[in-house]
């Protein structure tokens, strides 16, 4: 393999320096901006804007690389967007940053970086690529620091990919991207980091999904758990399990949604501890240091990106699918999320939650 490598270059902080510390590392680097969707304003934290590009540009011309802007909107809007709205209209919560780094990022960006001659792609993920010769095979592991650890929503990462992976944040912390980014002067330094999904103006899903989708959001019922009528809801897409603020209902008691059924359209309400599963039941698995999941193997497992691992047993079902079973009962399991299991620092995989175990 050479060591031309492709970074993909957001206009953000942490991708500027991961080009930078390519180049000082001796990798051939060349700059790329993926263009993935119109319509956003002009925010500073929007990374699909005008600003980002011209941010991004502006580093390779400091750190001295090639940069060039590619367009993947078409791919982008039929494996993420479409995606993303389908998910909420079948009364799921998805991570669109998740079916971004497996359709996008790590598939169709490395597909044109092989096409340009180059073997390996970067991004500025906080997360670390091994081969362990003990397991013969790349693993993918958490980064240096809890806090800005981002494998959760790299745990699609096959083989092929990890072999082609470069992700020089890894061994660094927030403050000291930071530093170096200042002490070479990019523009990026002090740029916020982007706390939205880009391509959901205001946060708000609910009005993109219902601009988006051809159907009709149709508005109705809040039931509690034995199926009683409580009252009017606005449309399933508005809510997500162990939503409380926002639901539009008083009860005389703190409700939050624990379950939204899609066939009868109606949102369950119940009690904080009715939020609180003893497991999941999840599907389109990936594995990624083992050929598969042993059964009963012990893991840490998180069900959101910013939740803590759980101790939990991991189970095999005869269709491929997995069960996991947490030592103790876990809040807000949410169909549509990722669970990710890890063994200390090794990401073992993860899959889509298809609903969880009373």
């Amino acid at each position: 393999m050479n060591n031309k490598v492709m970074i993909g270059m957001s206009g953000g902080v942490d991708s500027s320096v991961a080009a930078y510390l390519l180049k000082e590392q001796g990798y051939e680097v060349i700059g790329v901006f993926m263009k993935l969707w119109e319509g956003r304003g002009e925010s500073e934290r929007a990374c699909c804007s005008l600003s980002a590009a011209e941010d991004a540009r502006r580093v390779a011309d400091r750190i001295g690389i090639p940069f060039y802007v590619i367009n993947m909107k078409k791919p982008f809007m039929d494996k993420v967007v479409d995606y993303f709205v389908d998910e909420y209209l079948q009364g799921r919560t998805p991570n669109p940053c998740i079916a971004c780094n497996k359709h996008i990022k790590f598939d169709e960006f490395l597909k044109k970086a092989i096409m340009l001659g180059c073997d390996h792609v970067a991004t500025g993920h906080y997360a670390k690529v091994e081969y362990s010769s003990e397991h013969g095979r790349f693993l993918l592991k958490k980064s240096a620091t809890d806090e800005k650890d981002q494998t959760y929503a790299l745990y699609n990462m096959t083989q092929e990919q990890l072999s082609r992976t470069v992700l020089p944040l890894g061994t660094y912390n927030k403050g000291e991207i930071r530093e170096i980014a200042s002490s070479i002067g990019l523009v990026t330094a002090n740029k916020p980091d982007s706390q939205e999904i880009c391509f959901v103006e205001d946060d708000d899903y609910a009005s993109f999904v219902k601009n988006m989708s051809k159907k009709k959001i149709q508005p109705g019922n809040f039931v509690d758990r034995q199926g009683n009528v409580l009252g009017r809801h606005e449309g399933i897409i508005k809510y997500t399990i162990g939503q409380r603020k926002g639901l539009g209902i008083a009860l005389g008691w703190p409700a939050y949604v624990v379950d939204i059924d899609p066939k009868t359209n109606s949102v369950v309400l119940g009690t904080n501890e009715d939020v609180f599963k003893k497991g999941l039941v999840a599907g389109d698995i990936n594995v990624i240091p083992y050929e598969k999941i042993e059964d009963g193997m012990k893991v840490q497992a998180k069900v959101r990106y910013n939740a803590r691992p759980k101790p939990a047993t991991v189970y095999n079902m005869d269709d491929g699918r997995i069960k996991v079973v947490f030592d103790d009962r876990e809040r807000a399991i949410t169909p549509g999320q990722s669970v990710v299991m890890y063994q200390g620092d090794i990401v073992v995989g993860g899959g889509i939650i298809e609903s969880s175990l009373e």
